[in-house]
């Protein structure tokens, strides 16, 4: 097999649905040998079940010691992909503390401390790709927490491309995506979302976990990208 990703070892860290497991996908498509690695390493078997270039592995980025076990027993990779991203919606009065530290410790945090331990394990040419979000460009009334989170993902970037040179770490940040939209924006509003798209964005459509982890693979092969968030919101902080 080749592919731009040929012969090269990519950590995708997250669950084995949507952004993630699209994201294992294409950069198996591309040629790597995949590590899916979360914390219920039972259903990333499951969701991976016959593809033998992807393995899949246990780890919680909010236990140091966890993190540990995982790289100790990864050896050296070329990539490593942090899928996770800040679901803390509400106004002002309804966010409580233990759920924004949750989100800052698996967000922010957790891919800190990993690329602490995994640094020294990348080979030449590596990357970093973590996961910020549109909140983070458009603000809005409600979406907060997930501002603040995804804003520190961005800083974070920007700090570790500095500290890690010669090695790449940039961030991919989505819009509304078709996998987790009904998350993100509630029961009912995924449909009043696609009804009023031409108004919410340029593209005049959601997006969807392809479009994504074509981004997430144009961030791990650019060799000359760094320090860097890639916007693949269909331009919605223009409206």
């Amino acid at each position: 097999m080749t592919g731009l990703l040929h012969a090269q070892t990519v950590l995708v860290l997250g669950r084995g649905t949507g952004i993630a497991y699209a994201t294992a996908l294409t950069a198996r498509d591309a040629g790597a040998k995949v590590i899916a690695a979360g914390p219920d390493e039972p259903a990333l078997a499951a969701a991976y079940l016959g593809e033998p270039a992807i393995s899949t592995e246990s780890v919680d980025l909010t236990d140091d010691d966890s993190i540990g076990a995982l790289t100790e027993r990864l050896g050296e990779i070329d990539h490593a992909v942090f899928t996770a991203s800040a679901r803390i919606r509400g106004r002002l009065p309804q966010l409580e503390r233990a759920a924004l530290q949750r989100s800052f410790d698996s967000d922010v945090i957790g891919p800190l401390m990993v690329v602490e331990q995994l640094a020294s394990r990348m080979n030449e040419g590596g990357s970093f790709v973590l996961f910020s979000g549109v909140a983070a460009a458009k603000i809005s009334v409600g979406s907060l927490g997930v501002a603040v989170i995804d804003g520190a993902v961005d800083v974070l970037v920007r700090s570790l491309a500095l500290e890690l040179a010669p090695l790449r770490v940039n961030a991919v940040s989505p819009g509304v995506v078709d996998v987790d939209a009904r998350g993100a924006l509630g029961e009912h509003a995924e449909t009043d979302y696609s009804a009023d798209g031409s108004v919410r964005n340029p593209i005049r459509r959601i997006g969807t976990a392809a479009d994504v982890a074509d981004a997430v693979l144009f961030a791990m092969t650019s060799a000359f990208l760094t320090g860097q968030t890639l916007h693949i919101d269909g331009g919605e902080p223009l409206t």
